[in-house]
């Protein structure tokens, strides 16, 4: 990753991208706060990846844009109750914690609240059954810390205690904890959900695996990274967050025999579109192979993919690294203009929003 980085960086040394070129204005009300029933009932924007011409339909009818011999390849990353609210021991002042990252099997990196309270010693008490003390200081202000509970699994423990770590902008609380995850994760490990999964139903599935398109699954864990803000001005200059990923032989097999049929190889979502990215550049010429690796690879306008034919997503945030990604797939005006008109249209937008098709 460091090497990517510096050579990232070397190439990059004079030129300008402006972040203020991927913003667009979106009233308060599209925000999406809770998730439409079923799954599949959200909009579905098709976007023509030449054209950029647009077609309105819903997610139901996804079918109607895969054609046979296409494979669709899935995150089933599964997002847990990361989520704490505890007191400290000796002063019984409230305390939240948001585990981001499992070190060792009880230790953790933990983003706090409040943060210059929670020195190296302290102990916090979580509902009586978890406690944690912080043992060390991690990057931008994070903590370590070292959990202890009765049991041998502490994942067990949060989904007794912990909540759903909603993004920042949905203010209602979720009802039922598994609607943030897709009806296929398992691999638990995400702090957020991938969040273009989570319009598909097993019906839609079946469907799609009935018309002759394949499945396959990537493992990327979603860290918090997602949803910090591009702060420098020249969006080269971003220090893009990391994330550790999995492709099995499986679905390197599934690419492989996608790409000799002619299939079109689909993303379903920017961490699945990134998983892949990243392990295509791992290879001269391109080629996916199973690997297991931490990936930093960040996607903007000008970016040569080598991996995806197509990509499902939802509708991001201004100025994200995730509208770059489609901006560099899709194209900057394009993807703008696909915004603008789903912002014409009341679509709703982020996590638990509606979807667009590129192909």
């Amino acid at each position: 990753i460091q090497k990517e980085k510096v050579r990232e960086k070397r190439k990059n040394r004079g030129k300008t991208m402006l972040r203020s070129d991927f913003y667009y204005d979106l009233p308060q009300e599209l925000i999406a706060q809770t998730p439409l029933e079923p799954r599949d009932s959200s909009r579905l924007m098709k976007i023509d990846r030449i054209s950029g011409e647009i077609t309105h339909d819903r997610f139901y009818n996804i079918c109607d844009y895969l054609e046979k011999g296409d494979l669709l390849v899935l995150n089933d990353s599964k997002v847990f109750p990361a989520r704490l609210y505890g007191v400290k021991q000796e002063t019984g002042a409230a305390v939240q914690f948001l585990l981001l990252h499992q070190i060792s099997h009880n230790r953790w990196e933990v983003m706090v609240k409040p943060g210059k309270r929670l020195k190296i010693g302290t102990k916090v008490d979580f509902s009586g059954i978890l406690t944690a003390e912080i043992v060390d200081y991690a990057e931008g202000g994070d903590r370590i810390a070292e959990f202890t509970y009765d049991g041998d699994n502490i994942f067990e423990v949060l989904d007794r205690i912990g909540q759903m770590p909603l993004p920042p902008y949905i203010t209602e609380k979720l009802k039922d904890k598994d609607r943030y995850n897709t009806i296929y994760s398992h691999e638990v490990g995400s702090a957020a959900a991938p969040t273009a999964g989570l319009h598909f139903t097993e019906e839609l599935l079946q469907q799609i695996k009935d018309k002759g398109v394949d499945i396959a699954f990537v493992t990327l864990h979603v860290g918090l990274g997602t949803f910090r803000p591009v702060k420098e001005d020249n969006i080269l200059d971003h220090k893009m967050h990391v994330e550790h990923y999995s492709i099995p032989q499986e679905t390197a097999d599934k690419i492989k025999a996608c790409r000799e049929r002619g299939g079109r190889v689909i993303s379903v979502g920017t961490t699945s579109c990134r998983t892949l990215e990243s392990a295509a550049s791992l290879d001269p010429n391109g080629e996916i192979k199973a690997c297991s690796h931490d990936t930093g690879i960040f996607i903007y306008p000008g970016y040569e993919f080598k991996a995806i034919d197509g990509l499902i997503t939802n509708f991001h945030l201004p100025e994200s690294t995730l509208i770059m990604l489609v901006s560099a797939f899709l194209g900057r005006e394009k993807t703008l203009n696909a915004y603008n008109e789903a912002i014409k249209e009341k679509y709703r937008f982020f996590s638990f929003g509606d979807s667009m098709i590129i192909i």
